[in-house]
């Protein structure tokens, strides 16, 4: 599979057919590192270790299904985030990937800034400790107490999504005596080359102003008379797990396209280009990711080339990975609960999770990698279909991998690179509950956010 194709499922893009599974790899006790976290290995008895622990003394303590999250990869791939756009650029964490306290505070930490898209999460950041000023807000439809509060908090940018937002928020800012610093997303055209709902610049969605017709600079136009705000420049997000650069440098030129008409026009070179996330991660060996200096150098050029071409200053470049720093960091932990061979198709293995666990496989046809965790094998490999418990015949998990011949009930698998939208997305689906997040450091391990419990599922219901 090329850059261009990946596992967010087969729409826009050249994936695999469905039913398609290359053959079995060499070894199955191996553990490609493109797709794991990196402190995880195996030991000298042959389980699977994150952080320096054994995954079978992980499933003893905390219990299964679990998310487990590498805490010093999750810092590292900040810090090449970080490092890669340098102090000339502001790299924002999409906390829509996965969120949490901890989470917000390891940013703060490393000096990335948050992108929040709901009440929740602002409300999230805003208890650990993370400046209001280093925090963006974004969202289709902000609800008129979620802007207030994110103005009376003193954000440092809120990203405007539609004609009644630049008026909502100028009327809020004004009112609690500010002035909103805010950026107008628009949608440039661009077909990402993945799943149709994640991509999200082509005209036909709900995300942004369309710079077709006229539209994008008509709401810029807006922008500029009102006093509760300041424009300091145009968001765009072309979509999600994209490996193919091709989009964003299409992208970079309509938008400063754009950032050109508005000096010609009004006599204002604005600021900052917020040329979104997006970028792809490995869910699977076939995949190939970009490294975060690769990313960087080539935006950086993109962007700079354009602006030269239309002799404006190179604007200061945003940029939102989310999935790309957090979905590698963390694994599902499962116990095998079933293993029903089907003669000539496959063998379903049943785990004590799913759907509810990860939705993607059933919403984006996501394609995942799997191993067994608990022990090493020798045995032939057998072609698997890993399923959950739920009542629903989409509860697939991985939809085709090889696992050992010998694999049986009570033994450990896990799904790499779940770290982004798994528990972003859990539900109590057939009422089952949510699991934990498990940091994991230098032999240490904590709860970040912990296993719901029954009471907690009978609390919010006051029939």
């Amino acid at each position: 599979m090329s850059r261009s194709a990946h596992p967010a499922g087969p729409r826009h893009a050249d994936v695999l057919t469905e039913g398609h599974y290359s053959a079995p790899p060499a070894d199955l006790n191996a553990l490609d590192p493109k797709v794991w976290a990196h402190t995880v290995g195996r030991d000298a008895d042959g389980a699977v270790t994150v952080g320096g622990l054994p995954v079978t003394r992980l499933a003893e303590e905390y219990g299964t299904p679990a998310y487990i999250l590498d805490e010093s990869d999750f810092r590292e791939r900040a810090r090449a985030w970080r490092t890669a756009f340098g102090a000339d650029a502001d790299v924002f964490y999409a906390g829509k990937a996965f969120l949490s306290r901890a989470v917000v505070r390891w940013l703060h930490e490393e000096g990335l800034n948050l992108d929040v898209c709901s009440g929740g999460e602002l409300a999230t950041a805003l208890s650990a400790g993370m400046p209001a000023e280093r925090i963006a807000f974004h969202g289709n439809n902000k609800s008129p107490e979620e802007i207030e509060r994110a103005v009376a908090a003193g954000v440092g940018r809120i990203v405007l999504d539609s004609f009644q937002e630049i008026v909502r928020v100028a009327h809020t800012a004004q009112a609690l005596g500010k002035r909103q610093r805010v950026q107008i997303r628009i949608t440039v055209g661009v077909e990402a080359h993945t799943h149709e709902f994640i991509a999200t610049a082509h005209e036909d969605q709900k995300f942004g102003i369309p710079l077709a017709g006229g539209q994008a600079a008509e709401a810029v136009r807006r922008a500029l008379q009102l006093d509760g705000i300041e424009l300091i420049g145009i968001h765009s997000h072309i979509g999600s797990q994209i490996f193919d650069m091709s989009g964003f440098e299409v992208a970079a030129h309509r938008v400063v396209g754009l950032l050109k008409d508005i000096r010609d026009e009004h006599g204002v070179e604005l600021p900052e280009i917020d040329l979104g996330g997006g970028l792809g991660i490995a869910y699977t060996s076939d995949d190939d990711p970009r490294e975060p200096h690769e990313i960087a150098k080539a935006l950086t050029e993109i962007v700079t080339r354009e602006c030269e071409s239309a002799r404006l200053r190179t604007p200061r470049i945003s940029v939102e990975p989310g999935r790309a720093i957090v979905g590698p960091t963390a694994f599902t932990l499962y116990e095998v609960g079933t293993v029903k061979p089907l003669d000539g198709l496959r063998t379903y293995v049943s785990v004590d999770g799913g759907m509810s666990d990860n939705i993607r496989t059933a919403l984006y046809d996501a394609e995942y990698s799997v191993a067994l965790v608990s022990r090493t094998s020798d045995a032939e490999p057998m072609l698997a279909r890993v399923v959950g418990k739920h009542c629903e015949s989409g509860d697939i998990v991985v939809k085709d991998a090889f696992l050992p011949g010998d694999l049986a009930p009570g033994d450990l698998i896990a799904v790499p690179a779940t770290g982004a939208y798994c528990r972003s997305m859990a539900s109590n689906y057939n009422h089952v509950l949510r699991p934990p997040v498990v940091a994991v450091r230098d032999g240490e391990a904590r709860v970040i956010v912990r296993r719901e419990t029954e009471e907690d599922l009978l609390r919010l219901d006051v029939g």
